[in-house]
C-alpha cells in the first residue's frame, strides 16, 4: 500500500481544512444552507452505511488498508454503479460540510481529497483486486472507479 493514512481519517484531516479554510476567506452564505449541507452528508453516509453492509453480508474485509485479505469481490449493491462507493459518500459528506460551513475552498480540497484517494488508496487496492480476482478485469471494464 502506498497510503498508511486510512481513509476515514484524511476525510477528517479534509473536513477540518474545510472549516479552517473560512478563517483565511470569507465564508458564502445562503438561505437553507444547513439543510442542504445535511441532507448531503446524510446522502454520503447513506451510500456509505449502504456500500459497508454490502461487505459485511458477504463476510469480506472493510479493512481499506489490507486489500489483499478480500475474500470476495464486491460487485452489488451500490459497487453495481461505481466501484467506490465509500470514497464517493465520503467525497459527498465532504462537500455538504462545505456547504454548511460556506467554505469557498471547498471545490478545491474535493479535487485534492479525490486526487490523494485515488492515488494513494484506490490504485493500490485496484491492484490487489487485480491479483486477487480473475472477474476483476471485466468488472471494472463496465464499472467505473467513481461515477
Amino acid at each position: 500500500m502506498e497510503t498508511k493514512i486510512p481513509p476515514p481519517i484524511v476525510t477528517l484531516i479534509f473536513i477540518s481544512l474545510i472549516i479552517f479554510s473560512n478563517r483565511l476567506i470569507e465564508p458564502f452564505n445562503f438561505e437553507y444552507q444547513v439543510f442542504v449541507g445535511v441532507l448531503i452528508i446524510i446522502f454520503g453516509l447513506s451510500i456509505l452505511i449502504s456500500a459497508a453492509r454490502v461487505f459485511k453480508k458477504l463476510e469480506t474485509t472493510i479493512n481499506p488498508m489490507q486489500p489483499s485479505q478480500a475474500t470476495k469481490l464486491v460487485i452489488s449493491g451500490p459497487f453495481k454503479y461505481t466501484r467506490n462507493p465509500m470514497y464517493l459518500g465520503m467525497s459527498l459528506i465532504l462537500i455538504g460540510f462545505g456547504i454548511i460551513f460556506g467554505a469557498k475552498l471547498t471545490i478545491c480540497l474535493l479535487v485534492l481529497f479525490v486526487l490523494y484517494i485515488t492515488f494513494f488508496q484506490i490504485m493500490p487496492e485496484e491492484r490487489a483486486m487485480q491479483e486477487n480476482f480473475t472477474d476483476w478485469k471485466e468488472y471494472s471494464s463496465k464499472v467505473r472507479r467513481w461515477l
